[in-house]
């Protein structure tokens, strides 16, 4: 049962990492390759502290 719950963990991480890479071009952050690596591994973290990136994180997913 954890590994299920690991896998979704790790796919829902991915995902979501995935969707605001695709998106990126709809926040309002700096368009270098650098920052858009950056943003979309430690979106977990920055979602949670961050309500700025909260909102362009949700903009990135609206495609």
């Amino acid at each position: 049962m954890s590994n299920l719950i690991v896998f979704v963990l790790i796919v829902g991480y991915v995902g979501l990492g995935w969707k605001f890479w695709t998106g990126f071009t709809r926040t309002n952050f700096t368009p270098s390759l650098l920052n858009r690596i950056a943003l979309s591994l430690l979106w977990p973290a920055l979602f949670i502290a961050n309500q700025s990136y909260r909102r362009n994180f949700r903009k990135a997913l609206k495609g």
